[in-house]
């Protein structure tokens, strides 16, 4: 049996880099220890998260991606590639997962 929806906010306000983006996913996401602050370990992170509990599905709302997207556009098209990504990757197993940007243009 499956546990309620765990719903993590990452914050990417003042974020303006892969370092940044990483350090900030590894605090906000409560990333376990071994995470490896790199494009690999950020998607082995977020296609585990057993750290986060037995769910029914899984919802990640973004602040700041705009202003974030606007300072790194490369390594925001990276990182939204590694979203959409873990998205198709909990679905084929059945698990919900959402990722909201609130204030997405």
């Amino acid at each position: 049996m499956t546990g309620p929806t765990p719903a993590l906010s990452l914050n990417l306000d003042g974020v303006s880099d892969k370092d940044g983006l990483l350090a900030r996913c590894a605090q906000d996401l409560r990333f376990p220890d071994w995470f490896g602050h790199n494009w690999d370990a950020l998607a082995d992170c977020l296609t585990d998260l057993s750290w986060w509990g037995e769910a029914g599905g899984y919802l990640l709302h973004v602040r700041g991606w705009p202003a974030f997207r606007e300072a790194a556009p490369e390594t925001a098209a990276i990182a939204s590639d590694i979203l959409a990504d873990t998205v198709a990757y909990w679905a084929s197993r059945g698990t919900p997962m959402t990722v909201h940007c609130a204030d997405a243009p």
